[in-house]
């Protein structure tokens, strides 16, 4: 969590400017807004100065008339006044919802292009506080902070300017505790400032908790860690409440402090200006505008507090926004200048070298995954890659598809290098089934097209034949619209797996690649996915990951994988000619099977 307890600058100047460009698409709205607070600011500076003549003119002089103008004239100013002030507060929160609007597309854009070596290192959940929790913030610093802080500026300098035109020496007298003032707001900022920090750091730790805890609550309940996740959420959100309490107590000061201040004040202005009215200096109504410009000047003094506030917290927020949007960890597409159009499916890897981990010093060695692995799968052909856990399986289905970038060597498609190809091209031709198989909310069809206006219905309907997932989702009361909930929880491991089959099938891709694709379903399905397989691989380029070597047997070549190398490659019975890691991977599997199988 170092990163969310790092607050920055109160003010950065260079953050501000980012920000700001977020409101160019709206600025005459801005303007718009200003000039509707300048009219707001200025009606609500003039009213003191209705009572003042109501007192010295109109009642002093007996003026019933006078009397009735006056109060006429006030009660429209602030009739005009509170329909700007409606006019100028939707115009800002309206500003504030299409900017934010505009950040938090431009984030989730940035996210959707980010590759998943970004991923592997952060935290879901710190990236969801970055989407809600710190935009949010922003939204506050857009709909009442830019433009209405020119509402209680233009306030305070309209009261400054009444007041010493009306008596300059009763001015000076009521601003003489504005030393205090300042003094307590310093004091306020500051440690609202450290305690502000203490809760962001709290709320990134609340979000990534939650969401590790809730994606893991079937691990809590297997293994009964539900009283041991609770004591450690417990312990986190104490964490949080006691730092929001710290934070509520310096309000609680600080607020009062003010208020206290503006009593003070008062106090100063019926000592010095009731001495002058009884010596006839100053007038009753003089007096009584000055107490109600005092009163109505520490409101945006409170106001321009919070809007401190406001601001500094959308600098800790805008700051880590901006380092998640300045992350390149991005696939480079500078030089994708080939287009793969139609492709063959001719694959080859070509000394390649891959660590997910390089050192930035170039001291250490790196943890090489693949080490100058060279193979070649031509049109059409089906191949296998076997090996132990953690020999690099994944990791070249990952290289193919270009989640990663290698450090050395190339991978070829029809001849051409993949890093010369836009990730998009290239991945519109591979279709991948993994085990670990995602699902997202809504229903069956969506979830096999996946939004692909060009995959039909009845395409959808004969991928999902093809692979035997009709028989239980033409079973379902909606069958093809049947709600899918989050992750696919309605539905069994097996089921998931084969909708993951059909949503390959629909793509129709010219390279096809398993990833232990029937792991997950029974026997008698697996072997309604074989048949099904046999199909599917006609005229298409397929790579299959497995740990059951029955699955792989009559594929036309097999790559065998040992700490990254390729130690042989054959098919099934040369391989087993070689007497070597496939024959003991082999053996361990089938023998005493096969054995039974001679015996009968």
């Amino acid at each position: 969590m170092q990163e969310e307890e790092v607050l920055g600058k109160a003010y950065d100047a260079r953050l501000m400017h980012r920000l700001i460009k977020y409101l160019r698409p709206y600025r005459w709205h801005v303007v718009l807004g200003i000039i509707l607070s300048l009219l707001v600011s200025s009606m609500e500076a003039v009213r003191p100065y209705f009572t003042k003549i109501a007192v010295d003119i109109n009642i002093a002089q007996n003026d019933k008339h006078g009397l009735l103008i006056t109060v006429l004239l006030f009660l429209s100013v602030m009739l005009v006044r509170g329909i700007l002030q409606y006019a100028n507060a939707y115009l800002t929160h309206w500003i504030g919802q299409h900017t934010i609007f505009d950040l938090r597309m431009e984030i989730f854009r940035h996210l959707q292009r980010l590759s998943l070596k970004f991923y592997d290192k952060n935290p879901i959940g710190r990236l969801i506080t970055r989407l809600t929790n710190d935009v949010e913030v922003l939204n506050d610093m857009f709909s009442s902070g830019i433009v209405m802080v020119f509402s209680d500026v233009f306030t305070i300098m309209g009261i400054f300017y009444f007041m010493f035109t009306m008596n300059w020496k009763l001015a000076l007298v009521t601003l003489s505790v504005l030393p205090f003032l300042f003094y307590g707001t310093f004091v306020f900022r500051r440690k609202a400032r450290e305690t502000y920090r203490d809760v962001r750091i709290q709320i990134a730790r609340i979000n990534t908790f939650m969401q590790e805890h809730i994606s893991g609550m079937l691990v809590d309940q297997i293994f009964n860690r539900e009283k041991k996740s609770y004591e450690k959420f417990s312990g986190i959100n104490a964490a949080h409440r006691n730092a929001n309490i710290r934070s509520v107590f310096y309000y609680a000061v600080f607020y009062p402090g003010v208020d206290l201040i503006g009593a003070v004040a008062v106090g100063l202005i019926i000592w010095y200006a009731g001495h002058n009215a009884l010596e006839g200096i100053v007038t009753i109504g003089t007096v009584m505008a000055f107490i109600q410009f005092n009163e109505m000047f520490w409101r945006p003094i409170r106001d321009l507090s919070e809007k401190y506030n406001i601001l500094q917290t959308a600098m800790a927020s805008s700051e880590r926004i901006f380092q998640l949007l300045d992350n390149r960890t991005i696939i480079n597409t500078e030089h994708a200048l080939e287009s793969l159009g139609h492709i063959k499916g001719d694959i080859e890897f070509r000394n390649v070298w891959f660590a997910y981990n390089m050192p930035s010093d170039g001291a250490q060695s790196p943890e090489w995954i693949l080490k100058n692995v060279s193979f070649t799968i031509k049109q059409g052909e089906t191949a296998a890659i076997v090996g132990h856990t953690g020999a690099g399986k994944t990791t070249i289905i990952n290289l193919l598809s270009r989640f990663y970038e290698i450090q050395k060597g190339e991978i070829l498609i029809d001849g051409i290098n993949i890093q010369l190809v836009h990730p998009q091209d290239l991945r519109r031709h591979i279709a991948v089934v993994l085990q670990d198989v995602f699902l997202f909310s809504g229903d069956i069809q969506n979830n096999i097209h996946l939004g692909n206006t060009a995959i039909s219905e009845e395409r959808v309907k004969a991928a999902a034949r093809m692979v035997g997932a009709n028989r239980f989702v033409e079973a379902l009361p909606d069958s093809y619209n049947a709600e899918v909930k989050e992750r696919g929880a309605t539905l069994s491991v097996g089921q998931k797996q084969l909708l993951s089959f059909a949503r390959a099938l629909a793509f129709n891709p010219r390279i096809l690649i398993l990833d232990e694709a029937t792991s997950s379903v029974d026997t008698e399905t697996e072997i309604l996915i074989q048949q099904a397989i046999k199909k599917m691989f006609t005229g298409r380029t397929s790579i299959v990951i497995a740990h059951r070597l029955s699955t792989i047997q009559r594929a036309d070549k097999i790559i065998v994988l040992h700490k990254g190398e390729i130690r042989e490659i054959g098919n099934h019975q040369e391989l087993l000619a070689l007497n070597g890691i496939y024959r003991k991977l082999y053996e361990l599997q089938y023998r005493e099977q096969e054995n039974k199988i001679d015996g009968k």
